[in-house]
């Protein structure tokens, strides 16, 4: 059965989470962070959508995105999920999925959202108790907003 559809609006952020299957990790090297956050910057520009914050934990990814027509979200998530994939399980001799599901989402329309939403994401680290400052989380927006 295909999911339902998701409400997204040109101009409007999104608060974007994808979790690893079964809670799993997604990222198993200094490489698969840089290489999964190049092509993150790769279909950004692609498909016009700006990328105001994001967190790559062991398991999961949080993305604050601004699409800038309606549809490109979900083309950014799925072509950057399936190449994500690929690489993985070549890389890493394995097969079948490695996300759970699809990529949860949730529209960030009032002013005051975005910069608590921007915290949140950036401070998932801390909170994971992975590191007690954020700018010491290597793969995060932290430092370039901070």
């Amino acid at each position: 059965m295909p999911g339902r559809s998701r409400i997204t609006l040109a101009g409007v952020p999104l608060h974007l989470i994808q979790r690893g299957n079964n809670r799993q990790a997604c990222f198993f090297s200094t490489a698969d962070y840089q290489t999964y956050l190049n092509w993150l910057q790769e279909y950004a520009e692609r498909y016009s959508c700006a990328i105001h914050a994001y967190v790559l934990m062991t398991n999961h990814v949080h993305l604050l995105i601004t699409p800038r027509t309606s549809s490109v979200a979900g083309d950014l998530m799925r072509q950057l999920g399936q190449r994500y994939v690929q690489y993985v399980n070549r890389t890493n001799g394995r097969s079948g999925t490695l996300w759970e599901d699809r990529f949860s989402s949730c529209l960030a329309r009032e002013e005051e959202y975005v910069p608590g939403c921007d915290r949140y994401i950036e401070l998932n680290p801390v909170r994971a108790k992975m590191v007690e400052h954020p700018a010491e989380y290597r793969w995060s927006s932290y430092r370039a907003n901070a």
